[in-house]
């Protein structure tokens, strides 16, 4: 059987399964998931040398004005919530905003915000329109070599898209004031979804989902950098959302057919309906979201 080198703890890891772009299709290649056999880490190797491919313009939704960051933000206000649980105010830096819903709900909250981008459309949007300070690059290691320490550092669903997603941790450890917080969503590879639907589960999303890390490694590494574990959780607003998605996608996948890809996601939100006793589990969730805390100095 094929193996590699785990990027995480260095240990063999086995071919798991071949996937395509399922969820965009970009085109018909094939990609290859391995999973270590030490820490459970799922990654693709070969990563593809030129990802920004897979990102085609409709991919990045931009809104016509500031109007709607309004009310479009409204469905991700829990995140700003659950961070005000853990830091109050301060500087606070978004990696992979977007056009910026969070980072608007985080500047309306009273944080001065500043954000990393790779997409120059949104990187217009969130300079022009949320008005808040940005770098475009598709390098988070190097930008951060750029900006100075800040209180809250976060990656909805970022994380997952970067080759070199711990230098990534390393540098936002260095970035952060004592006590500040790091926030960190992802694709949750425990969970019940991606054990039924493997290489078809939408979350998986390959190739711009470098690799799928389970919980358990994000901990461990924070933890070896002196981070303190204050939340972990798959029953937030944002993973049970995701649950929903991961069903109506699965079968909206099956066909090319804008009515039937409609009809097909209801039948998913049905099924995703029926399963929620199971979802709603905590460490089931199709998605987790974590929040460290740096120690103070002694």
């Amino acid at each position: 059987m094929s193996s590699k080198i785990c990027p995480y703890c260095k240990s063999f890891a086995s071919l798991l399964f071949v996937s395509k772009d399922y969820n965009q299709k970009t085109n018909d290649l094939k990609f290859t998931h391995y999973r270590c056999e030490a820490c459970n880490l799922i990654f693709i190797d070969p990563v593809p040398a030129d990802l920004g491919v897979y990102y085609p313009n409709s991919y990045h939704f931009i809104p016509d004005s500031r109007d709607y960051l309004k009310t479009g933000s409204m469905p991700e206000r829990y995140k700003i919530e659950m961070i005000l649980n853990h830091v109050q105010s301060g500087r606070l830096l978004e990696i992979g905003p977007s056009y910026g819903s969070f980072t608007y709900l985080a500047k309306e909250a009273g944080f001065e915000v500043s954000a990393i981008e790779m997409n120059e459309r949104c990187c217009d949007f969130l300079r022009n329109v949320v008005e808040v300070d940005v770098i475009q690059s598709d390098d988070p290691v190097a930008a951060l070599e750029e900006v100075s320490l800040f209180d809250v550092i976060a990656l909805w669903h970022v994380i997952e898209h970067l080759p070199s997603p711990f230098a990534t941790l390393d540098s936002i450890y260095a970035k952060l004031k004592p006590g500040g917080c790091l926030v960190v969503a992802a694709p949750n590879p425990d969970a019940f979804q991606f054990g039924l639907m493997r290489q078809f589960w939408p979350h998986l999303d390959a190739p711009r989902h470098v690799m799928l890390i389970p919980t358990s490694v994000i901990r461990e590494k924070m933890e070896s950098l002196g981070m303190k574990l204050e939340l972990a959780t798959t029953a937030d607003p944002g993973g049970l959302g995701w649950n929903v998605f991961g069903w109506e996608f699965l079968l909206s996948n099956l066909s090319n057919n804008i009515l039937a890809k409609k009809v097909l996601r209801r039948i998913g939100r049905v099924i995703s309906f029926v399963l929620s006793p199971i979802e709603r589990r905590d460490g089931a969730g199709s998605a987790y979201t974590m929040i460290f805390r740096k120690g103070e100095p002694n």
